[in-house]
């Protein structure tokens, strides 16, 4: 009895960046603006957003979107997305994101913060990809500090193994806030999860600060890829448009 063929090979594009709320590095100029444009021209299919601003009542100037930050970046682009407020003050919010061009089947918002420290969350989605069935996708960060990052990232295998079936595919992406590099070995063991700059560069590619990367905070995992592979980003703009410089790469599924 002959095997089912297997599907084609899907590719898909994911970027993440801590958006920084709109700002460039110590809260100078905001640039939200000007970062949709740099957003829109990567052609990512997904976006993993962190520090993006919900809901806002303060003084606002005239280049502040009346929507949602994580609303206007998606804009036309990306027609589905999904937030997850983490923290929350007088006169708004801001969390993670997932901006998607196929249909978000449901999401969840995992509170990872510990008890009067800083907020922080895990936004986890279930896109519906054609020819492929679902893909989970998770917007990840992390704490500061060490020990609530190891405790974070527990709590993050635990979500991917009473959560996502282990034959399925899965993307999981954000601020980690890991300079010391201790999530890789971790999320290998307990998660199966492979980082796409470590596996391509043998070392987890710096971002911060944008202008003059010193720090490997954020990354790109995956699991059950076929093949996945950096993309390089040009440093301008995006050394001025966030604290954070971003990632992308494209993932054969």
């Amino acid at each position: 009895m002959s095997s089912a063929t297997p599907p084609h090979p899907f590719l898909l594009r994911a970027l993440t960046v801590n958006t920084h709320k709109g700002f460039t590095l110590l809260n100078r100029r905001f640039v939200l603006p000007e970062l949709r444009d740099a957003v829109r021209a990567v052609n990512a299919d997904v976006v993993f957003l962190q520090e993006v601003q919900g809901e806002y009542n303060g003084a606002v100037g005239a280049s502040w979107p009346q929507a949602p930050h994580y609303e206007f970046l998606a804009d036309e682009i990306w027609p589905q997305f999904a937030y997850g407020r983490n923290a929350v003050y007088q006169g708004g919010d801001h969390g993670n994101a997932v901006l998607s061009k196929y249909p978000i089947l449901r999401q969840i918002n995992h509170d990872v913060s510990l008890p009067k420290h800083e907020a922080r969350g895990l936004l986890h989605c279930v896109l519906d990809l054609p020819d492929r069935g679902e893909v989970h996708a998770i917007s990840v960060h992390l704490g500061l500090a060490e020990s609530h990052r190891r405790h974070q990232i527990e709590l993050l295998c635990g979500i991917v193994s009473e959560e996502i079936p282990k034959p399925v595919p899965l993307l999981v992406a954000g601020d980690f806030n890991d300079w010391r590099n201790k999530a890789h070995q971790m999320l290998e063991r307990c998660a199966g999860l492979q980082e796409v700059f470590v596996q391509a560069h043998g070392r987890a590619a710096k971002t911060f600060p944008a202008r003059f990367p010193l720090l490997p905070l954020d990354r790109i995992y995956v699991r059950n890829a076929r093949a996945h592979r950096p993309i390089a980003l040009p440093r301008f703009p995006w050394s001025h448009l966030s604290d954070h410089a971003p990632l992308a790469a494209e993932i054969m599924l």
